[in-house]
């Protein structure tokens, strides 16, 4: 079951928390769900530089709370907060809603797979060797404390002319157990010969209580709030 259904929709409220927290009935849900693929595909279009692992919404009436997790605050933010200000304008231009934007950073962008697939990606496009971009990922994460790592490329992979899945790992990664702490990802090099994608497991460790959620558990700095 773990290897067919993706690794945090298997652990919702189990692991996990919805990345968006509202409700609705009939279109408005439909709306809503599209305002929300709006919000995010803008700010990972706009904040592409900053290393944005994960986008958070919450909705309160006429409100909406976006909860920004970056490597890179400083140019979320910008100067004297004025980055973050022109993007909560346009925000609320898109929305018609009051928004509130909330910067956080991932204090370890090394164990977060988004990060990690995301500097494959750019390495891949540059034309630097799978092989050694996926190694160099691999060992960062576990000097950062990871205890299993698996990244999987797939693709015309050095201009080959038929596509193949090339794979490395090292430590465990238990994908079926509830319990264990896994984060995952995937992205997509558009490199000369085509796209290759790029998935990423990585196993931080068991969490044996229901009730700490790896998100929570870690000690996080104090948010910047628009």
């Amino acid at each position: 079951m773990g290897r067919k259904v993706h690794p945090y929709g298997f652990r919702l409220k189990i692991l996990r928390d919805w990345k968006a927290r509202w409700y609705a009935d009939g279109k408005a849900y439909r709306d809503l769900l599209q305002e929300d693929l709006r919000i995010r595909e803008y700010i990972e279009r706009e904040l592409a530089p900053a290393g944005v692992s994960r986008i958070e919404i919450e909705r309160f009436p006429n409100q909406v709370q976006v909860t920004i997790w970056t490597a890179r605050p400083g140019i979320v933010i910008g100067r004297k907060g004025g980055a973050v200000k022109v993007l909560r304008q346009e925000l609320e231009e898109m929305t018609g809603k009051r928004v509130h934007v909330d910067v956080r950073e991932v204090e370890q962008p090394e164990l977060d797979a988004r990060l990690v697939a995301q500097n494959i990606v750019a390495q891949l496009e540059r034309r630097i060797s799978h092989g050694r971009a996926m190694k160099r990922a691999i060992q960062q994460a576990m000097r950062a404390g990871a205890q299993g790592v698996w990244i999987v490329c797939k693709g015309r992979i050095g201009g080959a002319e038929m596509a193949r899945p090339v794979a490395m790992r090292e430590g465990r990664v238990p994908r079926q157990t509830l319990r264990a702490d896994i984060d995952f990802a995937r992205a997509e090099a558009y490199t000369t010969y085509g796209r290759i994608g790029v998935k990423v497991w990585i196993y931080k460790g068991d969490v044996l209580s229901p009730e700490a959620k790896p998100e929570v558990v870690e000690e996080q700095p104090q948010p910047f709030v628009v």
